[in-house]
């Protein structure tokens, strides 16, 4: 019983991170995953209130996953597919590239190789890279078989309130958000959805959290008191204490 309380425990310790910064998704493939890395980048515009999340990814393959880090500001694309997948910019030009080497690849010449870099996109963007049908200019970036970047398409572009919350208290849903990719030659997406969380939902999570870890902690402890003093009686009894009910230390009753 002790034994699995404390995993129990600790199960409930590893899962709080995750219940604090939970969202609401769709079901989506047991390749995906939504996650938040740290805080959000506070310097480029990034919010707490903003969660963006994965609900799928086409083509289907085993060893292609994909995360949302920091709430609603970066994509992680992991690929053990075998097979290069490509990540196309918002002209439709291929902007990156996961080879099945594992080398990560960048186009210089790529429109969002520039825009990515703002939070906003607010910068300029070389003429060169403003033709989306010229050829790609590849550069190594990594070697990890992850490539990590920020994409305007699954946040909201704008540092005022987006038209749809009309209640801050209140979880709204922003829009549904595509980012098209290829795997080999098979052409697909990433699909999500950005919402509006409101403080109040966090707040009640963390509550929950709290208690049952309180729960659990004082049951744990009630546990280990009770199985210290019955190692003790037994240890009496073989040193030659005396036995009989006149001579016996009153037990403690729980």
């Amino acid at each position: 019983m002790l034994r699995r309380l404390i995993l129990v425990l600790v199960c409930a310790g590893a899962l709080a991170p995750s219940l604090l910064v939970a969202t609401p998704a769709s079901a989506a493939e047991a390749s995906i995953s939504t996650t938040e890395s740290g805080s959000p980048i506070n310097d480029q515009g990034s919010n707490y209130n903003y969660r963006s999340n994965v609900t799928g990814v086409t083509p289907n393959v085993p060893g292609l996953s994909l995360q949302v880090l920091e709430f609603a500001d970066r994509l992680l694309l992991i690929n053990h597919t075998g097979k290069t997948v490509t990540v196309y910019g918002y002209q439709g030009e291929p902007y990156a590239r996961v080879l099945s080497s594992g080398t990560v690849e960048v186009n210089l010449d790529s429109a969002a190789y520039y825009l990515n870099q703002s939070f906003y996109g607010n910068v300029a963007v070389p003429a060169d890279a403003r033709n989306p049908e010229g050829p790609p200019r590849w550069t190594v970036i990594d070697r990890t078989g992850q490539f990590e970047w920020h994409d305007h398409r699954i946040h909201w572009m704008s540092p005022l309130l987006p038209p749809e919350v009309k209640n801050k208290s209140k979880l709204t849903k922003i829009f549904e958000w595509t980012v098209p990719i290829a795997v080999g030659a098979t052409k697909g997406e990433i699909a999500g959805q950005l919402f509006w969380t409101p403080e109040s939902s966090k707040a009640s999570v963390a509550v929950i959290v709290l208690g049952v870890a309180i729960v659990l902690a004082s049951l744990l402890f009630v546990l280990f008191v009770r199985r210290r003093r019955a190692r003790a009686a037994a240890a009496g009894e073989e040193s030659g204490v005396a036995t009989n009910g006149h001579d016996r230390p009153p037990a403690e009753v729980w």
